[in-house]
């Protein structure tokens, strides 16, 4: 019985879903019963594969082109393949799981299929569940009880709205600023911990753990002093073999003439100098290179119509001042 009730409300959401999401295939049907939409969306069917390719079309645009290159193939079952293997990349349902989409699996899995496919049509999860609430106050409002108090409308009196009625509209519209001052609690409490992270990012606080003090015992003791001593006696070592002649000299004296300095500082600046025209000077070596280069590379003389590159201009030159001195005297 609780299985069946599910499957009502899973129907009645999936057909308000398709709904709000403006799907074509859906307008103008009107179906108020449970059983007819389970025949729409759950029995095997060429509009419920129509349904599921705008589904698919709607989340991903793409899937239009996979959509034309299957209604132009002749093999069975294209369309439900492709469809199948969209939901494997969403990770709704398994690339061989054909009764799935073809409608022969079990009615609640196809609608929970439907379901998810449908919170990732944009716009289609916030526009389905404010058609869902209209829909659940209707359907409370047009109940069977109810319905001998709408005979009395054209009646000059009319009786109160029995009172389980007012408080249902009531607590609609309340519900409703309930939530919108909630999203805006939401909000104010979101932006204020962004401030306070970063405010924590920029500000270093002095860490109050407690340093535990290091505990000493004679083992440890022991290895300490023997180490010292071992060092201790390194540097005696050391001190009288090397250092000691050092320590017994005078100390060293330093010029306190400061030309030394000024000179040291010009020659600094005159070696910079040279560095920056040695610099320049390999600059301008590299594009007169590339000058030459391209002077020789480079068709840029125009001779017969055509343009030519130095070298051959220079050499049809040549020619032509050999052909007209090897000419015999007139």
């Amino acid at each position: 019985m609780a299985g069946a009730l599910k499957e009502k409300q899973l129907v009645r959401h999936v057909y308000a879903a398709l709904q709000a999401a403006s799907c074509p295939l859906v307008e103008g049907l009107h179906l108020q019963e449970v059983d007819s939409m389970l025949q729409l969306l759950c029995s095997p069917s060429q509009h419920r594969t129509d349904i599921l390719a705008w589904i698919c079309s709607s989340i991903d645009p793409n899937f239009a082109n996979s959509l034309a290159i299957a209604m132009k193939s002749k093999g069975p079952d294209v369309l439900t393949k492709e469809i199948a293997l969209l939901g494997h990349e969403l990770m709704l349902c398994k690339a061989d799981d054909l009764d799935l989409i073809r409608g022969d699996a079990s009615p609640c899995l196809q609608l929970q299929f439907l379901e998810q496919l449908l919170t990732l049509v944009p716009g289609c999860k916030k526009s389905a569940g404010h058609r869902k609430d209209q829909e659940m106050f209707l359907n409370e409002l047009f109940t069977a009880e109810n319905l001998p108090h709408f005979t009395q409308i054209l009646k000059p009196a009319l009786d109160p709205w029995p009172a389980h009625i007012k408080a249902l509209h009531r607590g609609t519209k309340s519900h409703a600023a309930s939530r919108g001052e909630a999203a805006d609690v939401s909000h104010l409490l979101q932006l204020t911990q962004s401030t306070l992270e970063q405010l924590q990012s920029e500000c270093e606080f002095p860490s109050n753990e407690e340093q535990t003090p290091a505990v000493f015992s004679p083992s440890s003791l022991r290895v300490a002093a023997s180490d010292l001593q071992l060092l201790m006696a390194t540097f005696s070592h050391v001190f009288e073999t090397d250092l000691r002649s050092y320590c017994s000299r005078d100390e060293p004296s330093f010029s306190t003439d400061p030309d030394v300095f000024q000179r040291i500082h010009q020659l600094l600046l005159a070696f910079i100098m040279e560095l920056e025209m040695l610099q320049e000077v390999s600059d301008a070596s590299a594009t007169m290179s590339e000058e030459v280069n391209q002077l020789q590379t480079q068709p840029c003389y125009w001779s017969r119509g055509e343009k030519h590159s130095l070298p051959d201009q220079l050499e049809e030159l040549t020619k032509q001042m050999k052909d007209f001195f090897s000419l015999p005297p007139s």
